[in-house]
């Protein structure tokens, strides 16, 4: 097995949390960052120095700059650096107010963005690596009152389709993995609401805002074991573009692409009658 070193950012829960203690577990080395590193005093205890620790706010760009940068030149090489930070925002579009849409935003893309960008330029010096962006289903689909969040998550997957083609001449290679609803905090403390408004009680939004605060939806996702296929993924070459991880992802995303794709079809002779010189379609 290869040792390696990792990048992780966000990983006081979640699959942070799950990639971490699986790795250190088996020896790797893991630089992990967190808001708050106390929940991480029992990993620092139990691993030492194989758990190198930063507080980073993603949403502190220029901290992002001092972090990756420090990381980079106290440890040497860093083969991966998984982009895991981020949050679910809950609410109709009316429903959310200014200062949470920027967040979702400054987080989930913005946040993403930058630390890529900070990493970028060791990748390239030290001959390639891969980077693993945390998405979601929900950047394949969309649901009811997620609005922001898959805004998010599709946003983040147009970036890294072109930034692929970007880097791919620097031997660094992405992976965005597609995870279904699993059972880790996305819907309890790393979830936020937007405040209800009466006029969308009894919408689809208003419907999943009830569904999800009831608390009585069980995930098919086991957190541990997607964690696991993340890290797995790393030793497949070439890196999967995309890693759907989830019953439910797979039925959904294959649903909606079907559909995406049979729409598409039915507009064929439109799109192709539109360009100079081609007959117009037939009535």
């Amino acid at each position: 097995m290869t040792i390696r070193t990792w990048f992780i950012t966000g990983i006081n829960s979640g699959f942070g949390r799950s990639m971490t203690e699986h790795l250190l577990a088996r020896g790797d080395r893991v630089a992990g960052t967190a808001r708050k590193l106390e929940a991480l005093d029992d990993l620092k205890a139990r691993y030492g120095e194989q758990l190198w620790l930063a507080s980073l706010d993603v949403t502190d760009t220029p901290g992002i700059r001092r972090v990756v940068d420090k990381a980079f030149a106290e440890l040497g090489r860093i083969d991966v650096v998984v982009n895991n930070a981020g949050y679910g925002l809950f609410g109709a579009a009316e429903e959310i107010s200014d200062e949470q849409i920027a967040h979702q935003i400054n987080t989930n893309v913005i946040g993403s963005i930058q630390v890529v960008r900070a990493a970028l330029p060791h990748l390239r010096a030290q001959g390639g690596g891969r980077i693993v962006q945390l998405s979601s289903m929900g950047g394949q689909i969309a649901l009811p009152g997620l609005s922001l969040y898959h805004a998010t998550k599709w946003a983040i997957e147009g970036f890294f389709e072109a930034t692929i083609q970007d880097i791919a001449p620097f031997n660094i290679q992405v992976t965005l993995v597609e995870p279904g609803s699993a059972r880790t905090q996305f819907s309890g403390s790393s979830a936020v609401a937007g405040a209800a408004l009466d006029v969308y009680a009894d919408t689809p939004a208003g419907q999943m805002r009830r569904y999800a605060a009831a608390g009585q939806y069980t995930p098919p996702g086991d957190p541990v074991k997607m964690a696991r296929a993340i890290i797995a993924s790393i030793d497949q070459e070439p890196a999967p573009k995309r890693l759907l991880l989830g019953s439910d992802a797979y039925a959904l995303v294959h649903a909606a692409l079907t559909e995406r794709l049979a729409a598409l079809e039915a507009q064929r002779d439109l799109a192709f009658s539109t360009d100079f010189g081609a007959p117009a379609p037939s009535a």
